[in-house]
């Protein structure tokens, strides 16, 4: 389909031919239509290789296909990012992160080389030894360097349970010392915490395991259950402290069920235990099945009223992000999910030399700010999370400008490898992809 893109003159941009509404974004992306969509239907587990530790997959496998295949052999990957329809082309292209990545990393780091069918129509292989610069420029790139085809991930051998320690702490401060002490911590398999208001959260640590006291098995997973944020809740109501053990399975996807809290907007009434007893099985609807059905006018109004962003921020600045989520959006529970970033070449890298631990906060849900205003309130939240040298995820709506987008990520490998791979003419800039101000 490139050759043949090539052999027509290369008149317009290309860009993957899967329908928007399929996405797990929220976006709508107009430049579907006006771009030569390339079809690229490869949704394969490929190969498992259990001497080398890796899986080697097609970019349409989702998470939920991928733990599926892997767990009863024994494997699973080290982070599951945590809805089920992600796509493991998605995960690289934009981003992706879990409770375990404070010791892996985002989901590239786990990656250990991509194989990508670039604007000449040529197949390359790159990984950090063999074409590395493209290797490390690929990750949040959305696809404006290349197709990618295939992914080769390492493995990690899989538990049955997972035991989570549940711990309610009270106290911004409080919050942010015990989650950045847990963080540092290698001997927590996961890492995750679930702020419910300013001063109160929900701290969650976990270990892989085997073992479990059968009276403390928890399947969250099971359509009947609780959503598992309210279950969470309950330890903070309760004031007390629990442990749990979760099925491996269940606890990776854990908060696909309510979407981590977006379906209590969608069906207010869905955790009641008289609906989850009946049609708990019903739910989650897809997302893409939202979007597909949802009108204009309902999308404007999502737009306006509705946030939901991840903004990635070092560790050190978490008690200042905490309160200016806090001022500027009002949305509860937040979400926040520690990773150790590597200093790698590529769009996204600490402010150092050394690797860093930062840590990803995620607002799903209805501003209760009085002043609310989607484009100026999120412009407000970007120039904040700039000024701690954070990043925002691309898969969320930005309203920022091309400089102000270009000082967040680090430009300089992507620029260069665009220039030499002739991609100029062949993919928009990932700004124009992916930004607001971009796309009228």
């Amino acid at each position: 389909q490139v050759r043949e893109w090539k052999n027509e003159g290369s008149k317009r941009y290309m860009c993957t031919g899967r329908p928007g509404w399929l996405t797990v974004s929220l976006r709508v992306g107009k430049y579907k239509k006006i771009h030569k969509n390339i079809m690229i239907n490869l949704m394969d587990v490929l190969e498992v290789d259990s001497e080398r530790q890796v899986v080697r997959v097609e970019p349409l496998v989702t998470m939920g296909q991928l733990t599926a295949h892997l767990n009863p052999m024994g494997w699973t990957i080290p982070v599951v990012p945590e809805l089920d329809d992600l796509t493991v082309g998605g995960l690289i292209m934009g981003t992706g992160i879990e409770s375990s990545s404070h010791i892996y990393g985002l989901f590239q780091h786990t990656c250990v080389a991509y194989e990508l069918v670039l604007a000449d129509g040529s197949l390359v292989r790159c990984s950090p030894t063999e074409n590395s610069d493209l290797f490390y420029a690929v990750p949040w790139s959305c696809g404006t360097l290349g197709f990618l085809v295939a992914a080769e991930i390492k493995m990690i051998p899989a538990k049955k349970y997972i035991k989570i320690h549940y711990e309610p702490v009270r106290g911004l401060q409080k919050i942010c010392e015990k989650f950045t002490e847990e963080s540092k911590k290698k001997e927590n398999s996961f890492v995750e915490g679930l702020v419910y208001s300013l001063d109160e959260a929900v701290i969650m640590t976990g270990v892989l395991t085997d073992e479990a006291e059968q009276n403390k098995i928890n399947r969250i997973g099971n359509y009947y259950k609780p959503w598992f944020f309210k279950h969470v809740e309950k330890y903070l109501k309760a004031d007390r402290t629990g442990i749990e053990y979760i099925p491996s399975r269940h606890y990776y996807h854990r908060h696909t069920r309510s979407i981590f809290w977006e379906l209590q907007d969608i069906i207010p009434f869905g955790n009641n235990p008289v609906f989850r007893y009946l049609f708990g099985w019903m739910v989650p609807p897809k997302i893409s099945l939202l979007k597909l059905t949802q009108g204009e006018a309902i999308r404007k109004l999502y737009e306006q009223h509705h946030v939901v962003q991840d903004m990635l921020v070092p560790m050190k600045s978490l008690e200042k992000s905490i309160q200016t989520f806090h001022v500027d959006l009002n949305v509860y529970p937040l979400w926040l999910c520690p990773f150790i970033l590597p200093n790698n070449p590529g769009m996204v890298h600490p402010k150092g030399d050394e690797a860093e631990l930062y840590v990803d906060i995620g607002a799903y849900g209805e501003p209760k700010t009085k002043q609310f205003e989607a484009r100026a309130s999120m412009r407000q939240m970007e120039k904040f999370v700039r000024s701690v040298h954070g990043f925002q995820m691309l898969y969320a709506d930005c309203y920022m400008t091309r400089e102000e987008f270009w000082d967040m990520f680090d430009g300089s490998l992507y620029h260069k490898l665009r220039e030499q791979m002739n991609c100029k003419d062949a993919f928009p800039e990932v700004y124009d992809k992916i930004c607001k101000a971009a796309r009228h």
